[in-house]
């Protein structure tokens, strides 16, 4: 698996940049992620049903959130032109996979029959996947459009679709991912010892994600009654996702490497 995406990321990327190791093909590059997709999948899955629990150790947060992302673009890709972002997303796939062969496991784990956790844990784990593609998007407009303003598209532009079609997608994305950490939030708090099994508590993590959360929810709102779009909608987008990191990747790395 791990060298499959490094496979599929030197052929992209070797595209991207103009060196061709072999001829692009959609309809294959799609079959063989959509193999790669399964069998990650399958890594992921079978410690939990050996042991019955989860471990959400940095690395393994790092490869399901990986995961999730490329399982939304390969799905969406039938509906929407996500063209071009699978050149950045099977890169970071093989890195946080990578990541999770090598990083080790915390001691702490989860039971899998806990339906209000695992409802919780895929409800989250959706909504970041989403605003890290909505951030992925966010950078690749700002790239295509210096680009622009330069003069000089480059390989970029004519790989991409247009601005306005990927300023709408990503809006898609966080509208979607908005109302999904909305109720991950609010499951987090209201329901917090059916979830975690102890009430809620004011922490580093609350704070970060609830702030990213008003700065989301500001940008959506600005831009349905101020037209805000632009390099205005790319900076919210980009300071909301960093927050967003903070919160969760961030305080999961100090609690297992720095707090143990």
């Amino acid at each position: 698996m791990t060298f499959g995406y490094l496979g599929l990321a030197v052929h992209y990327l070797g595209h991207w940049r103009g060196r061709v190791l072999w001829p692009r093909q959609s309809g294959i590059e799609h079959s063989l992620l959509g193999a790669l997709l399964l069998l990650h999948a399958i890594v992921l899955t079978l410690p939990v049903f050996h042991s019955g629990t989860v471990s959400l150790g940095l690395g393994t947060a790092l490869s399901l959130l990986s995961w999730m992302m490329l399982l939304i673009f390969w799905t969406g890709s039938y509906f929407s032109r996500m063209e071009g972002l699978q050149t950045f997303l099977v890169p970071v796939a093989f890195v946080a996979v990578l990541l999770a062969e090598i990083l080790p496991l915390p001691r702490n784990t989860y039971a899998v029959n806990d339906v209000a956790f695992l409802l919780h844990m895929v409800v989250s784990l959706l909504a970041y996947s989403l605003f890290a593609i909505g951030a992925l998007i966010a950078i690749l407009m700002l790239m295509q459009e210096r680009a622009l303003h330069e003069r000089k598209p480059g390989r970029l532009s004519g790989k991409l679709p247009p601005l306005m079609v990927m300023e709408n997608l990503m809006f898609q994305t966080l509208g979607t991912g908005f109302l999904l950490l909305t109720a991950s939030l609010a499951s987090g708090v209201l329901f917090s010892e059916e979830v975690f099994g102890k009430p809620a508590v004011f922490s580093h993590k609350t704070v970060f994600a609830v702030t990213s959360w008003l700065v989301f929810g500001a940008l959506l709102v600005g831009r349905k009654y101020r037209g805000w779009r632009g390099r205005m909608a790319i900076r919210w987008t980009l300071g909301g996702f960093a927050l967003l990191l903070l919160a969760y990747i961030g305080t999961k790395a100090v609690m297992q490497f720095v707090l143990h």
